[in-house]
């Protein structure tokens, strides 16, 4: 969902941010999302992809793709999300960009960490009693060495054979693009030596929202944690059993790698069945961190993920404010991303979902380094094959919000004059957070708008 959403808060209060602790729960992998069947819901599937062999439990020798808009259309988007984030990131995006291109699918790509987790509580009428009173199932760090080994390359393996799927062995043209670190990913992607295959190859376009590389995320203070000795003391931690990043785990709202992201599904889905009932949750959250007045489902989701609100600004929207008065407060909506998109994105199936709830340490590494986009002796030393950035052939398309503060593009211009790209598209929109792009309302989401235009230029 964001490229390292919780490097500043040691540097700001919680914003009036709301916590929980979780439950402890019994250990055991969670089950597949979709134990090898599609999920459909009309001419949306959630489909398995089988992939390479990567040492996790049975069945997540696989990975999953959220497709909108029909089989017919000759060009595939493949979307990949940001740090944390998984395949329901970009369904309402998908549904807007399909009704605007005709001749387009959009796949969103599910890496294979989502199979660990188990969302079955999500098709039950109270999800809150299954994850918050602990009869969840988690996946203990202590039995997953395996996730040691979830770096880059995995993804990028797993990856390619989604692209291969898609292109349906040359019938149709495939473009590639993310959110966040989902756009690192894309084009570490580009730039990726397969045995000898640049990665360029496969792609007919790159599309770029809020990430990148070369810097792309230096405007918003926290540099990426690349050098030789930082490298060194973070593959020691995993080397030593921190096989998850535990980030999210820093705002208060449990100790384990998917406390944060259960409860903001939570906060949706309550928010999606019956915004203007009683908040369900409230009345468990801790005191320090409760809202000091009554507020509806809507109300609390809306102080969890408002940038008046939620913390911290990298993974808000400008969605509205709290009512002024009532015995419990409502949403009210003036922003350009309404509470309703993001709690029906939020609420999920049980699949797919937004947040993924496992997300690799070794991940972390790898796509901190990729920043600097070329082979060196580091790249080399943990097996990135960044061989081929120079030699890049794909037209580009970059936005940017007011996330990054301008480093976004200036860092793409720069991969543009070092590479053979021959067009890129840049476009912006400051009153934008980082992701507004993802949820706001289709009259007035500027990401919709200026990527459609590219999309169709590609033929």
């Amino acid at each position: 969902m964001t490229r390292r959403p919780m490097r500043g808060l040691t540097r700001r209060a919680l914003l009036g941010g709301l916590a929980g602790g979780l439950a402890a729960a019994a250990t055991g992998a969670g089950p597949a999302a979709a134990a090898g069947r599609s999920t459909r819901a009309g001419r949306e599937p959630y489909v398995p992809v089988s992939v390479s062999g990567g040492g996790g439990p049975l069945g997540t020798d696989r990975v999953h793709v959220l497709k909108i808009g029909a089989d017919s259309a000759r060009t595939v988007l493949v979307l990949v999300p940001g740090m944390f984030g998984a395949a329901n990131d970009f369904r309402l995006l998908a549904r807007d960009v399909v009704a605007a291109v005709p001749g387009v699918q959009v796949w969103a790509f599910d890496r294979r960490e989502e199979n660990l987790a188990d969302r079955s509580g999500f098709a039950t009428p109270d999800p809150a009693a299954y994850y918050l009173d602990g009869h969840y199932r988690t996946q203990d760090p202590a039995a997953s060495a395996f996730a040691a080994r979830w770096g880059v390359a995995r993804t990028l393996e797993d990856l390619r054979t989604v692209v291969a799927v898609a292109a349906e062995g040359g019938r149709r043209q495939v473009v590639l693009g993310g959110h966040s670190w989902g756009a690192t990913t894309a084009m570490t992607y580009a730039a990726w030596d397969f045995d000898g295959c640049p990665g360029y190859r496969d792609l007919v376009g790159l599309v770029v929202v809020d990430g990148g590389v070369r810097g792309a995320f230096d405007g918003t203070g926290e540099p990426v944690e690349d050098s030789p000795e930082q490298v060194r003391e973070r593959l020691a931690a995993i080397d030593g059993g921190a096989v998850f990043d535990l980030t999210l785990s820093a705002v208060g709202l449990g100790s384990r790698a998917e406390s944060t992201q259960i409860w903001y599904q939570l906060a949706g889905w309550y928010a999606h069945r019956d915004p203007d009932g009683r908040s369900v949750l409230q009345p468990r959250m801790p005191d320090a961190l409760r809202p000091p007045v009554p507020v509806t489902n809507a109300g609390l989701l809306g102080t969890l993920v408002d940038a008046g609100f939620g913390w911290p600004n990298d993974i808000s929207v400008h969605s509205g404010h709290l009512a002024d008065d009532g015995d419990v407060r409502g949403w009210v909506d003036t922003g350009i991303t309404p509470i309703g998109r993001v709690a029906a994105a939020y609420a999920g199936g049980p699949v797919p979902a937004v947040w993924e709830w496992y997300w690799p340490a070794r991940l972390s590494v790898d796509l901190d380094v990729a920043d600097v986009y070329r082979d060196t002796d580091l790249t080399r030393s943990l097996g990135l094959r960044l061989y081929h950035a120079a030699q890049l052939k794909t037209p580009l398309y970059v936005f940017e919000t007011s996330y990054a503060k301008g480093t976004v593009a200036s860092a793409a211009r720069e991969v543009v004059s070092d590479s053979r790209i021959p067009y890129a598209r840049y476009a912006s929109d400051t009153g934008m957070n980082h992701l507004d792009p993802l949820f706001a309302a289709t009259v007035r989401n500027t990401l919709t708008h200026t990527l459609t235009p590219f999309l169709t230029g590609l033929g």
